[in-house]
């Protein structure tokens, strides 16, 4: 398979691995509801470290992942930071932010998305999907990285969203009007998007214009332009019309016998005359509840990105308030859950911004009755202000104060329109006559190239929440092992032991089935199993402590937790007093691993 090779990637490749664990800090005042870090959460902190940070308790168990990373139109001010230990990386460093006229800004978008797309993917389910936002800048980039990092089979299709309702006049070529979702599965033959609701429009148009007991149906074409050997007879219709053949270049896609047999349980309309050509009836109770997605999402049904934009401005709409990014409609992130993740299902996105998908998470919960999680990880300064205070809004509701607006007439500035100046006014005119009443003014305004019409109304009301509730944590300073030797960083027995399980198994932790084992020896603690292994660990973030004697893997407590349950042990302890040899020879199934020790799988590109 061909892979895409950029300045950074040998040094990039493993980086996943050798970035240090953080153990997540809550803060309660910060959140809503009682803590809890397997329920919502918000992460303030660099992403790669907090991606990082969620392996031991989520590796593997992410539904959906959504992520909006820079689109590196070389613009947007973003900067490479990860602590590679490159000097060539290094070098980079003097140069941030990225700009339009860095001739590296591929290869560093590319250095900074390879190890936070390599985490991702060992967060995501194995029968998960994942979803990127991107536009003609690095779309051509991210679909060779992930097929190397997903496989090029897991890739599941690329989806347009028709972002924008009107072209922009300015532009010099093309007003491009839509940007990508790239979606891939963790495993294609596990994942399937779920259906979507159909319309009224769908349903519409199935009728029963003969008053069917079955209900409503709709006539299907009964020629094809399949070949079809039995689909070339004649058909006389009980009007008494004969129909020689089916049309030119066609045939009828079902046989004669078949037809006769629907035709027998009134599965035929054959017009009110009797003369029309059959056509099978299908009936609306018999379709399937959902519908297929397509690949071409319009702004119509998912948002565009002025709704985007008023839609963040509803929720802060006090004046002092500095609104400053441009975030993804909520209705677009309905769609992508709705898609990508069952009703109790955890969605993550680490980047975050304004906290969209949250948003998006509460309400299909609040719509459906549903138990979805968020995961979102934003590294900006905003991330407590701006997009934890928007989920705050929304389970909460909101005061809004201010002006709503409805468009009522766009059209593009054009000679002919110039020309029939006096037939657009009285369209104007109309609009202020029938619909002025319904608003406080209407405005007019030429932006884009278009003229535009807008009912404009003053507002001051409240949004009622979704309700809900979330956990707002930061990223604690780094676990040094060889700070256990000297006391300069002992962590908790939870954080530690989820790293170390996470680690051993690569499958994550789950706190529930940690539990002290005093019977066995004083600081030992049970770990949990996988793979037909049991962990355990003696510690006690007590300096003192770590350095006596009972911190010590000896004979007589392998003896006892090689009897406590069947199959292979694994003991991480700080020393021990019993051999490797000693403890085969004793026929003892446990394995002993010091502490200190490495604490990630070395991996070779």
């Amino acid at each position: 398979m061909p892979e895409l090779n950029f300045k950074g990637k040998e040094f990039v490749y493993n980086h996943h691995l050798t970035v240090p664990f953080r153990p997540l800090e809550i803060h309660a005042d910060k959140g809503i509801g009682e803590p809890a870090l397997d329920g919502n959460l918000i992460i303030h902190g660099d992403n790669l470290h907090g991606l990082k940070a969620l392996l031991p308790t989520h590796a593997g168990k992410v539904d959906c992942i959504f992520i909006d990373p820079p689109y590196n139109t070389g613009n947007e001010g973003w900067a490479y930071n990860d602590n590679v230990n490159s000097p060539m990386i290094k070098e980079w460093l003097k140069d941030n932010p990225i700009g339009l006229e860095d001739g590296l800004r591929h290869d560093k978008w590319a250095s900074m998305m390879w190890p936070r797309l390599r985490l991702l993917h060992d967060l995501l389910a194995e029968n998960g999907s994942f979803w990127i936002t991107l536009d003609e800048n690095e779309i051509h980039h991210a679909r060779s990285i992930l097929d190397e990092i997903f496989g090029a089979g897991n890739f599941v299709d690329t989806v347009i969203w028709h972002k924008n309702y009107a072209p922009k006049a300015t532009v010099q070529y093309f007003s491009s009007d839509h940007d990508y979702l790239l979606v891939y599965a963790k495993d294609i033959q596990k994942w399937k998007p779920n259906l979507l609701k159909r319309t009224e429009g769908q349903d519409d148009v199935y009728k029963n214009l003969d008053n069917d007991p079955r209900g409503r149906w709709r006539p299907n074409n009964l020629a094809a332009r399949n070949y079809y050997s039995k689909g070339t007879y004649s058909i006389t219709c009980p009007g008494g019309r004969i129909i020689e053949g089916p049309p030119p270049g066609s045939f009828w896609r079902v046989s004669e016998e078949k037809l006769n047999s629907l035709n027998s349980d009134n599965r035929i309309w054959w017009g009110e005359d009797g003369n029309n050509v059959p056509a099978p009836k299908i009936f609306l109770s018999e379709v399937r509840e959902g519908r297929v997605p397509q690949t071409i999402w319009h702004w119509s049904d998912v948002g565009h990105t002025q709704e985007s934009k008023r839609e963040i401005l509803q929720i802060f709409s006090e004046p002092d308030v500095d609104i400053f990014i441009s975030p993804k409609p909520s209705r677009l992130l309905e769609r992508v859950i709705a898609l990508g993740a069952p009703q109790d299902g955890v969605i993550l996105d680490s980047f975050a911004g304004s906290g969209t998908t949250a948003h998006a998470v509460l309400k299909a919960n609040a719509g459906d009755g549903g138990s979805r999680k968020f995961i979102l990880v934003e590294g900006e300064d905003y991330a407590n202000e701006l997009t934890a205070e928007r989920v705050r809004r929304v389970i909460n509701g909101y005061a809004f104060k201010g002006t709503l607006r409805n468009e009522l007439l766009r059209k593009p500035i054009t000679f002919t329109q110039l020309k029939n100046a006096n037939s657009l006014m009285e369209q104007v005119q109309k609009i202020e006559t029938l619909d002025g009443p319904k608003y406080d003014r209407i405005a007019k305004t030429v932006k884009d190239g278009a003229f535009i019409v807008t009912g404009e109304r003053n507002v001051e009301e409240r949004t009622e929440g979704f309700g809900g509730t979330f956990t707002y944590c930061t990223l604690g300073d780094p676990i040094d092992m060889d700070g256990l030797l000297t006391g300069d960083d002992l962590p908790a027995v939870n954080a530690l032991a989820a790293l170390l399980y996470h680690t051993a198994t690569n499958q994550a932790f789950d706190e529930s089935q940690l539990v002290a084992a005093p019977d066995i020896g004083e600081g030992v603690h049970r770990l949990g199993s996988a793979n037909g292994r049991h962990l355990w660990l003696f510690y006690k973030p007590d300096l003192d402590w770590l350095k006596s004697g009972d911190a010590a893997l000896s004979l007589s407590t392998a003896r006892t937790i090689a009897a406590a349950d069947v199959g292979d042990h694994l003991v991480f302890s700080p020393a021990k007093f019993v051999s490797r040899e000693l403890l085969a020879g004793q026929k003892l199934p446990v394995e002993y691993a010091p502490l200190p020790y490495a604490l990630y799988r070395v991996e070779t590109a």
